[in-house]
């Protein structure tokens, strides 16, 4: 996928408010590049503060263990953006951020301007702060599942949350691609050979299904339950 022969931030749901010619304005502001698959945009601990928003593909947020395992927090997909936490507080990146695809498309937005057009954009703002609340909500959802849940239980919940996220109907989901059991096992903090077995035993359960690079939820109600039923909602 080739970039954009007009780099332009049309795609980016951030500025789904302002008007065209705010998007151009902001375009010309900004460095559009193009990312290999698996290359690094940002570094953890890097001193850079420019917020990238992805034009086209996917990247991922990560970080990795004394050990050198690789721990997934999040994929963000064209449309969304990241790097606002340095932007805002000036504090050194928390994680790396790598590209997933053969190509990926982000513009660099300065920091002044970020925060210049929060300033002035008070609906923008808001928006960032429902992002930030989102994130504290599913960071201390993800304490809670570390510390409460087993390591099947941990895969259950992230099945769940993967499943929320793509369904249509709230019954049934269709996860795409199918999420590598590393990936999985870095989110949850176990092993990919403990994913492995647990997928195999939802499978057996016809809780999910692998179809082609789709992986089917075809009970979303089912895995909620043993998900709750740890927890103990009940």
């Amino acid at each position: 996928m080739a970039a954009p022969s007009t780099p332009n931030l049309n795609s980016i749901l951030l500025f789904a408010s302002l008007t065209k010619a705010e998007r151009e304005d902001l375009a010309r502001q900004c460095r559009f590049r193009n990312y290999g698959s698996g290359e690094h945009i940002i570094d953890s601990q890097s001193l850079s503060r420019d917020v990238y928003f992805v034009v086209s593909g996917v990247v991922r947020v990560v970080n990795y263990s004394a050990s050198g395992r690789e721990i997934a927090f999040d994929d963000i997909p064209a449309g969304g953006f990241f790097g606002e936490l340095s932007a805002l507080d000036g504090a050194p990146r928390s994680a790396y951020v790598q590209a997933q695809c053969e190509v990926a498309v982000a513009a660099a937005m300065p920091y002044e301007i970020f925060l210049d057009l929060l300033a002035n954009k008070p609906e923008l703002s808001l928006e960032i702060m429902k992002r930030l609340a989102r994130m504290v909500r599913q960071s201390t959802e993800r304490i809670m599942d570390l510390s409460t849940l087993g390591a099947n239980n941990r895969i259950h919940a992230e099945l769940l949350r993967q499943a929320w996220a793509a369904t249509a109907d709230g019954k049934t989901a269709s996860i795409a691609p199918i999420p590598l059991h590393s990936d999985i096992a870095g989110r949850v903090s176990t092993t990919r050979e403990t994913v492995a077995r647990v997928l195999n035993d939802l499978a057996r359960a016809g809780i999910v299904e692998r179809r082609k690079d789709v992986l089917h939820v075809n009970d979303i109600g089912r895995l909620s339950l043993l998900v709750e039923e740890v927890r103990g909602y009940f």
